[in-house]
């Protein structure tokens, strides 16, 4: 499991150079995700995505609850009223479920690509004062040497903590 570290830079080229020490220490460029202000030239940082500009998971993993629950409940409530057939109770309570986690999923999800993400929300008055968001995923085990890679170089990098874990899929 990794954790995702933050770390604030006060310009591209501090970000240009922790990019590069980071790439130095075999972490892999697929795990580091930059976030600056509109407009800024970014040059051949790996700048972030969707995924991680919004509440993407957060939103899918809250559809797809609800969405269950919701045809959980509506379909016991139509075998209680006796709206199924009976004999098929269980197939339509189960199959009435997995399509209510199905359409809530992705209800949920096409919302939350739209939301910018709450966790970058305590960076917005950085990232607009034209400092530089640099995201890095990494081990548990890699936290401390990737902190003391970071501020190797860079004597005014702000460190801003970590996230608990980040999903093992992409």
């Amino acid at each position: 499991m990794r954790r995702r570290l933050y770390f604030l830079l006060p310009d591209t080229d501090s970000a240009k150079v922790v990019h590069n020490d980071l790439l130095l220490a075999k972490i892999e460029e697929r795990y580091m995700h930059v976030i600056a202000r509109e407009g800024t030239n970014l040059e051949d940082l790996p700048e972030a995505d969707v995924r991680q500009k919004s509440d993407l998971i957060h939103g899918f993993q809250l559809g797809l609850v609800l969405g269950g629950l919701t045809g959980m409940i509506l379909s016991i409530i139509a075998v209680m009223t006796e709206m199924i057939v009976p004999g098929i109770e269980v197939w339509s309570v189960v199959s009435l479920s997995l399509g209510g986690a199905f359409i809530g999923a992705f209800a949920a999800t096409m919302i939350a690509v739209n939301v910018s993400s709450t966790r970058l929300s305590q960076f917005k008055s950085d990232i607009d004062a034209g400092r530089i968001l640099f995201m890095v995923d990494v081990p548990y085990s890699q936290l401390e040497e990737v902190i003391k890679i970071a501020k190797g170089h860079i004597s005014n990098i702000d460190v801003r903590g970590t996230d608990p874990q980040i999903p093992v899929f992409p």
